[in-house]
């Protein structure tokens, strides 16, 4: 009779594209969190949690490929008594969801409805070094109002919100352009509906950052040749034609008129464009009134983000400070948020054109800026142990645990093998404890304690002679009644 096949053991891996995150990570994360719905609460906007999952149909325009469902996203089919049932997938964003609950539920929200939601979200998608495909969002939206007051407080909550989780005004700066005046320019460059060449354009003004004026100058028209020395075919445009453009991408000037003067050099005499240049008029008298200058807020052409997507101001968030990429090359840090208008999604719902504003947080890159800007600890301090040195006495180590708990003061009992007292302060190492308790027999028969300050231990073994280990004792006898006094006096030194 041959032997029952033996089921093999699953592997230990995270899924590909995925990781887990531990302590310290989930606890930065969470603290950061809770700072900035601390902000967008106090402009008055209400926390919403919607489901995780939506319909494909829900999803629409965000889908990477709506004829493919399982494309870009995590999909599924639900399985009914025909083996026909509606695709579902994971959220691949919080946008989309806001506008499905909007449209559901627009009869009981107040209008206009301020929500901000945070949470993870999903995307099937090729991961690559720092990219995954679970990662969180933290957007924060305005559905209801088509008023530019709407916007310009977005922006000024983006930067409250940056300047409260420890990014010094001078280090970021929050940018502002408009859709509309981008459809100015197509207008003036005589493209008239083909969409064919729009596309094609507006292709070449997303690679600005990348190539420069002349790059873009010759996308436009005859073509150049790329770093590799490949050839890239031009759209094929006259340089007439391209001008409109370049006017556009360089119109910035010193001072908010001044830009917007240029801008209407650049649209000429289409209305749209026109429109588009007196919001981001309106928008900048508004912040200008709330006290946000050019210093934390301004006008740049040079935002052209979303241009299929958004239909009217666009924003970002650029961290202006340097750090080293893997290289060692200097770089600016680069963008943490974005958002703008975007008046025709709840439509797809309604039927009824909704106009909506909002702003969506990198949740994982503004982590990484905090800690270049040593606003993180790069090491969160763990709890203090209290070791065991005799479990037959382990209702004492419980009740000093306790107190101190209920002292406010992290803390935990060694739960492991007491045996050997060595791996007790390996185990508080590996914790990275500020302090370890130690209550013997003599100590219980005395009525003192022992207390370690691990920290200060730590620096003192590194470098410390014998004359400053003598000067400079880390462990401290004291009477078992001042336990949490000597706690929180050597935890406030250790700040």
């Amino acid at each position: 009779m041959a032997k029952p096949k033996k089921q093999p053991r699953p592997k230990a891996i995270t899924p590909k594209g995925f990781r887990d995150y531990f302590g310290q990570e989930v606890s930065q994360r969470t603290e950061m969190l809770r700072t900035i719905a601390d902000v967008y609460h106090r402009y008055g906007f209400d926390a919403l949690e919607s489901s995780a999952v939506e319909t494909v149909e829900a999803l629409g325009k965000f889908l990477p490929d709506v004829d493919r469902p399982n494309e870009g996203v995590f999909a599924w089919q639900e399985v009914d008594e025909n083996d026909k049932g509606d695709w579902m997938a994971l959220r691949y964003d919080l946008t989309a969801p806001l506008a499905r609950v909007y449209a559901q539920h627009r009869n009981d929200l107040p209008t206009p409805y301020r929500r901000y939601a945070m949470g993870p979200v999903w995307r099937n998608e090729k991961p690559g070094p720092g990219r995954y495909r679970q990662f969180y969002q933290c957007d924060a939206d305005t559905v209801g109002t088509a008023s530019m007051a709407a916007d310009a407080e977005i922006c000024a909550m983006l930067s409250d919100t940056l300047e409260t989780v420890g990014i010094p005004r001078g280090d970021y700066l929050v940018r502002v352009n408009n859709r509309k005046v981008l459809n100015g320019v197509l207008e003036a460059m005589g493209l008239g509906e083909d969409a064919a060449a729009r596309d094609n354009v507006l292709r070449t003004i997303d690679k600005f950052d990348k190539v420069g004026e002349a790059g873009v100058r010759e996308l436009l028209t005859k073509g150049r040749l790329d770093a590799s020395g490949a050839f890239i075919d031009g759209v094929g445009l006259s340089d007439d034609q391209a001008e409109p453009v370049i006017a556009f991408l360089t119109s910035k000037a010193v001072d908010t008129a001044g830009t917007l003067a240029n801008l209407r050099a650049a649209v000429g005499d289409s209305k749209i464009g026109a429109d588009g240049i007196a919001e981001l008029e309106q928008i900048g008298a508004l912040l200008d009134a709330g006290g946000y200058g050019a210093d934390r807020i301004e006008i740049d052409p040079s935002v052209v983000r979303g241009l299929g997507y958004y239909t009217g101001p666009v924003y970002e968030a650029e961290l202006t400070f340097e750090i080293f990429d893997e290289k060692g090359r200097k770089r600016q840090f680069g963008s943490v948020s974005g958002g703008g208008r975007y008046d025709d999604l709840v439509k797809r719902f309604t039927g009824q054109e909704v106009p909506a504003t909002g702003i969506s947080i990198g949740v994982d890159r503004l982590l990484a800026a905090l800690r270049e800007k040593g606003r993180i600890a790069a090491q969160a301090t763990g709890p203090v142990v209290v070791t065991v040195m005799d479990r037959d006495r382990m209702a004492d180590y419980q009740a000093m645990v306790a107190e101190l708990r209920n002292a406010g003061i992290r803390a935990e009992v060694y739960l492991g093998n007491p045996k050997n007292f060595g791996n007790q302060l390996k185990y508080a190492d590996k914790r990275n404890s500020p302090i370890a308790v130690i209550e013997g027999g003599d100590e219980k028969a005395n009525g003192i304690v022992q207390i370690k300050d691990l920290i200060l231990g730590a620096k003192i073994a590194e470098s410390a002679t014998l004359e400053e280990w003598k000067e400079r004792p880390s462990q401290f006898e004291v009477p078992r009644g001042d336990l949490i006094a000597k706690v929180r006096e050597i935890l406030d030194s250790q700040d």
